[in-house]
């Protein structure tokens, strides 16, 4: 069994492939890396979460955050996703879930679990959220209040 990341521990390193290239986290130290752990690209609480985000893109870009979304579908998917639903941050591909693992956000079966980590400028975890129930995620405003009270 992967031993998970706690808040306040060093969060664990990956490189994925992403809609933008490939992304590892470490080196985006000295930012604030906010992952965003979702279910499916064609998930219609998915598309809503980051139809969210599109929506209010502004506020999401003034967070002062590196903020990117990981899920197990894969680039193809992710980019048709992007188009259909004009998702505003990079999506990252993490097919055997590792990430998610080491992150405590994948679940037997469904796959990722939609989650909010957040990362600290020295790449320490600082913030965990894991939705019990699917139904609900993390808006622009509720980002905001995690990474002000970090601050």
């Amino acid at each position: 069994m992967t031993q998970v990341a706690e808040v306040g521990q060093p969060a664990p390193d990956f490189t994925l492939e992403g809609t933008d290239g490939p992304f590892t986290l470490s080196e985006h130290r000295g930012e604030r890396v906010v992952l965003l752990f979702y279910t499916m690209d064609r998930g219609s609480v998915c598309a809503r979460q980051f139809r969210s985000y599109a929506a209010n893109r502004d506020a999401l870009e003034d967070l002062g955050a590196t903020v990117v979304g990981i899920n197990g579908q894969g680039l193809e998917s992710h980019r048709r996703f992007q188009r259909r639903d004009g998702v505003p941050v990079p999506l990252l591909c993490d097919p055997d879930l590792a990430v998610a693992s080491a992150y405590g956000a994948a679940i037997p079966v469904v796959g990722t679990r939609r989650s909010v980590m957040v990362v600290d400028e020295q790449g320490m975890l600082r913030h965990r959220h894991v939705h019990t129930v699917g139904l609900g995620f993390a808006t622009v405003a509720d980002l905001r209040r995690v990474l002000a009270a970090l601050a």
